[in-house]
């Protein structure tokens, strides 16, 4: 059995510069708070967790006075960083560059009188962050479907949540430019944070989709490593099943069950933006050493 893992799988430049900033902050010895779990990937929170980082909420930080607290890469609404400052709160800001556009992006357009469409999740910690730009005005879109929520007069400016995918964010935009006639795509121009023209997907996310097609097809079974709650990994997965059916969902190798792989010569590993290479190792030895059948001498 050949056990190989994908070599565009795991973190985004966006999420090793914040686990970077944690561990980098952490080893000044102090106490260091996540507003949030720093990454949608319970291994890897709980590898952070050994090295001191405390996982809080919202709701906590009115205990966390003069404490030092990390923003994740998703980021934050303005709401938050005025709450820190009344409470004599350190902020360690590890929003992502790409997050940190988009915000400004939005608020830009927001101020000069324009309704902002967001396509995303409106739960989603980034598109929390975003919203929070318009003083919680914006409309939030998970598809077509949820269009007649936006006011069809008015100016209009369309962004995607970072980690969304493409062919639903330009649905969106094709039947929104049938009914809203004064409309932007916003957007700008980036090569350096890897962002495409016409919207606001994170190009390290989207770059993925061809690059995972590939891997995909050419494997017999593909196992697929992300936490639950990871937006991008869904959006991954999906992709990868659409093009091999026997794409199997895991977090951890506690998952793995010996049925995917019996005749099975090639397996492929890969795995969203938020999960860790040391993961996806730990995986590709657990499969070769339980679930490869062994060679018999002729």
């Amino acid at each position: 059995m050949q056990v190989t893992i994908d070599k565009y799988s795991g973190f985004c430049w966006g999420v090793v510069r914040t686990l970077e900033i944690a561990e980098q902050e952490l080893g000044d010895s102090e106490t260091l708070y996540s507003l949030g779990e720093i990454i949608h990937n319970p291994m890897e929170i709980k590898r952070m967790e050994g090295k001191g980082l405390h996982t809080v909420t919202q709701d906590e930080l009115e205990n966390l006075k003069g404490a030092r607290v990390l923003i994740r890469a998703h980021g934050e609404p303005p709401s938050t960083y005025r709450k820190a400052q009344e409470l004599g709160i350190t902020i360690i800001d590890a929003t992502c560059p790409v997050v940190t556009k988009v915000q400004e992006r939005i608020r830009k357009f927001y101020l000069d009188g324009y309704q902002v469409v967001i396509f995303g999740k409106k739960t989603h910690a980034e598109v929390v962050g975003l919203v929070g730009q318009t003083n919680g005005e914006a409309v939030v879109l998970r598809s077509v479907d949820e269009i007649d929520n936006v006011k069809l007069d008015r100016k209009t400016v369309l962004f995607s949540q970072t980690t969304m995918d493409k062919p639903t964010f330009y649905k969106i935009k094709e039947e929104l430019q049938k009914r809203v006639k004064d409309l932007v795509v916003g957007s700008f121009e980036d090569e350096a944070l890897e962002f495409h023209a016409k919207d606001t997907i994170c190009g390290q996310v989207s770059g993925r989709d061809k690059k995972l097609r590939e891997f995909a097809r050419s494997q017999d079974i593909l196992v697929f490593v992300a936490g639950r709650h990871s937006s991008n990994g869904k959006v991954l997965f999906d992709i990868a099943r659409e093009e091999n059916p026997k794409t199997y969902f895991i977090e951890d190798v506690s998952e793995l069950e010996a049925d995917w792989f019996r005749g099975v010569q090639n397996v492929g590993i890969s795995g969203a933006t938020s999960t860790p290479q040391w993961l996806m190792e730990r995986v590709k030895t657990a499969i070769e050493h339980q679930f490869a059948e062994p060679q018999v001498a002729v």
